[in-house]
């Protein structure tokens, strides 16, 4: 894995990927802000060796490189997930990468349905924190020393300066950016009723079925990190009716320009 890593690095400076600073997930319907890049290059999945190769309908599959405000940014444009049938190790291959490459910061989006019910659809949710549910974890195996510690700390994920620029934004632009604990499961079914009722009763805000495996490696790797949600349904389980791709396409979509936003002004305020 070490040496695979080394050589997608390689490879990415060969293509002129230099020194970026800040790396950024989309996830599902979140590609809004692809636009606010300058791009310098982009490069499919499937041309970077031992990448892996986005199958799901709504992530694009490129890496992106370029600037937003400046400020040399590397993009995700489509994430893997657990129920594609990639290990955990797949999954954060790209954050190993990114970090290799130079970034300092860390930003993730994903989609994910509203478990606290006083949170609505196509609105923005701020991760403080998590509860892991996936039944693997991307630091099984072998500790590679020169990544992180054995037992890497874990008691703040989500970087406290990040979330606090965020919040200072979101007040400043009056985007409504409520707070929660997200529960990720492996998917790709939704949740049943009892399902919904037991991430409540844990404590869960929101369920999805990314970002946990990518924090926890970032975390290894001390890079500073925070991630937000779209809330794309309500999971209301005394209430609860059967929701499709093009709905929750359609929910993020009413919220995505406010999630771009947000990421385009922490960026420019990150040195």
């Amino acid at each position: 894995m070490l040496t695979k890593i080394k050589e997608t690095t390689t490879f990415l400076q060969s293509q002129g990927i230099e020194a970026p600073k800040i790396g950024i997930i989309l996830g599902t319907g979140l590609g809004g802000l692809v636009k606010e890049i300058k791009v310098i290059k982009e490069i499919d999945y499937d041309k970077i060796p031992h990448f892996p190769v986005s199958t799901v309908e709504s992530h694009h599959g490129k890496l992106i490189y370029g600037t937003v405000k400046s400020k040399k940014v590397l993009v995700m444009q489509g994430r893997f997930h657990y129920y594609e049938g990639y290990n955990m190790k797949e999954i954060t291959f790209p954050i190993r990468v990114m970090k290799l490459l130079g970034i300092q910061n860390l930003l993730i989006s994903n989609a994910a349905g509203a478990v606290n019910l006083a949170f609505k659809k196509s609105t923005l949710m701020l991760i403080t924190d998590h509860i892991n549910l996936y039944p693997s974890n991307p630091l099984i195996g072998k500790n590679f020393d020169d990544f992180g510690p054995r037992f890497p700390d874990m008691s703040e994920p989500y970087a406290k300066k990040l979330n606090t620029l965020l919040r200072e934004i979101a007040v400043e632009k009056s985007i409504l950016l409520n707070e929660g604990i997200y529960v990720p499961v492996t998917g790709p079914n939704l949740e049943t009723k009892a399902e919904y009722r037991m991430i409540k009763l844990l404590g869960g805000d929101a369920v999805g079925m990314s970002t946990v495996p990518e924090v926890i490696v970032a975390n290894h790797m001390e890079l500073p990190c925070c991630a937000i949600s779209v809330l794309t349904d309500e999971c209301d389980p005394d209430n609860l009716k059967p929701v499709g791709l093009d709905e929750i396409l359609a929910a993020a979509a009413v919220a995505e320009p406010q999630l771009t936003a947000l990421y385009t002004e922490l960026i420019a305020r990150l040195n």
